[in-house]
Order: C-alpha cells, then structure tokens, then sequence
C-alpha cells in the first residue's frame, strides 16, 4: 500500500508532465510527444520502484511484528544489493542475537529455578531437625537431654549459615557483580591463612599437616582466593580418616606457578570426578553435611583470577587438587 506521500509525488509528476507537454506541443509536435512520453516513463518508474521499496518494509514490519510475538525460526538474509537489502541483513544479524540471547535467558531461568528447589532441599533438612528438637525440648523434663538438642540446634544453625553465605557468595560472582582487585598475592600468606580455621580440627582427627609450599606472588584478590583455598582445604580435612595426612606443596614451570594440596583419604569414585566442580552434587563418597557448592565456589573465584584447579583421584588412597596461576606473557 503506497502511502499519500508518495500519491501526492505522483500526482505532481503526472500534472508537470501535462502541463510541460502542453507547452512543447505548441512548440513542436514531435518534441510534445517525446515530452509527454518520458514524463510517463519517468513516473513509471518511480511509482514501480516505490511499490517494491514499501513491499520490503511491509515484510520487515510484518517480520519484526512476528519477532515481538516471539517468533525467532524466520529467514531474511539475502544477499541481493541495495539500502534495504543491507538493513535486511543487519536486522537478521540483530534478531539471531536476540534469538541467541532469548535461549539462554530462558536456560538461565531453568537453571535458577533448579538452583532454587536445590536450596529449598538443603535449608529443609536442618529445619525439620531443629524443630523436631524443638518439641523435644518442650516436653522433655528438667536436666534431661536439653544441652544436647541445644548443641544439634547449634549446629544446625551454623549449617544454615554456612549455607546461606556461599550461597550469596555465588550468586554475586554469577551476577558478576564482585569486583575483583588485581593485585600481587603472596601464596605463602593465602595458605597460612587458610589453613587456620581448620588447625582445631586437624588436632582432633589427628591428621598430620605437611606444608612445602614454595612462596611465589600471583596477581588476584588475597580473600577470595582465601575462600576458595579454604574450601579445598576443608573438603580434604572431611574425607580424610583420623591419623591420615595432607600434604601442601608447590610447582613452578615457565608457564604457571601451582599450589598442590593431597590427601590420603577415602579418594573420589571415578563416576563421580567429572562432576565434583558442579554445584549441589552429591558424590558416593560426600559427607552427610556436604551440600556441594564449596568447591563450586573455589572454581568460580580462581577462574575470576585467571587460574585453573583440577582433581585427580584414586578410590582408597586418595586425592589430589592442583591450582594453577598463570604467569603473564610479555
């Protein structure tokens, strides 16, 4: 449909071309006639011309009317020239992104609300515990069994502590909202500090605590690495026996500079090794507290510095992590 700007162009045209013919007619037959006939030809032309232009931002408005219904599944890239042709191919190139970006909102969504019935399932269980000791409490007599539901309670509750900050903790590095400094970390103060929270623990199971680690300096943020450190750490203190040992040594090549932390511990299933970087996985071997984000965690921070961690492990004699700070080439 061709608009009324175009009809009152069309309108114009065909009077000049009248009223021109008109006059070269007193003037001269012949020159009247070819007057008359180009003036035709010309705004033939344009009004062909103008019908096919308004064809095409028919069919993008109609495509992009569809796109706004969320119909993505359409093609419009061509290869023929012209203005409109290039912002038929710019719009394509526009749409694909948005289509890319739509799919991956949408899993995005999935992914939160799979996140979200995961974080529900690990808050229940110490809720449902302490109100069970709760009631017990309330009937139980005086000097009866209350210390010990108020220590469950207790620990209960540092769970759901634990819990709820990591779980904020990830979802600003998910939202990239952390703002990382960038600055040179000595390793052998990160480790040192690192392993403090964990000394009453280490002292209580025994577990003999060897540290070789070979100071070098890398480029990060000295308490997030701290976090992730920690977290590594205390999933080898869990799954190691009482009496056993864990072990913290260094590598440096051209390449990296690597922090290696080993247990002799119960060690990770083979099924189970490619996913213990995933979030709220439960291996055969985790622990009944474990609700599987801390090593999550500690991969996200490293990977925000630039480093890489990776596990190797040998069911019953146990496991390996090694954490990798890239040197910067020149």
């Amino acid at each position: 449909m061709i608009s009324n700007d175009v009809k009152r162009i069309t309108v114009i045209c065909s009077m000049a071309t009248a009223v021109v013919s008109i006059i070269c007619f007193f003037i001269n037959f012949a020159c009247g006639v070819l007057c008359l006939l180009l003036g035709i030809s010309i705004t033939t032309v344009f009004v062909v011309c103008t019908k096919k232009r308004y064809k095409k931002l028919s069919e993008l408005n109609n495509y992009l009317s569809l796109v706004l219904s969320g119909e993505y599944n359409l093609d419009i890239n061509e290869n023929a020239e012209g203005e409109l042709s290039i912002l038929k191919n710019n719009l394509y190139k526009i749409i694909t992104t948005l289509s890319t970006q739509n799919a991956m909102l949408k899993k995005d969504k999935v992914y939160l609300a799979d996140s979200l019935a995961d974080i529900s399932h690990q808050l229940k269980t110490p809720l449902t515990s302490m109100m069970v000791m709760t009631d017990l409490l309330k009937e139980s007599e005086p000097g009866g069994k209350e210390q010990e539901f108020i220590s469950i309670i207790e620990n209960q509750l540092e769970k759901m502590r634990w819990l709820i900050l990591n779980l904020v903790k990830l979802s600003k590095l998910d939202a990239d909202t952390v703002e990382f400094k960038h600055e040179l970390v000595p390793i052998e103060k990160v480790i040192k500090e690192s392993i403090k929270p964990f000394l009453v623990m280490l002292d209580l199971k025994g577990i003999s605590l060897i540290n070789n680690i070979n100071d070098f300096s890398f480029t990060g943020d000295k308490n997030w690495s701290i976090e992730a450190f920690e977290n590594i750490l205390k999933n080898c203190i869990e799954h190691t026996d009482k009496n056993g040992e864990l072990i913290i040594s260094g590598k440096s090549t051209n390449i990296y500079d690597s922090v290696i932390i080993t247990d002799n511990g119960c060690g990770i299933a083979p099924e189970d090794l490619p996913h213990i970087f995933e979030r709220f996985y439960h291996g055969k071997n985790s622990s009944g507290d474990s609700v599987g984000i801390g090593l999550a965690l500690a991969k996200m921070v490293f990977e925000k510095e630039n480093a890489s961690v990776s596990v190797k492990s040998t069911l019953g004699e146990g496991t390996t992590f090694e954490i990798r700070f890239y040197k910067a080439i020149i």
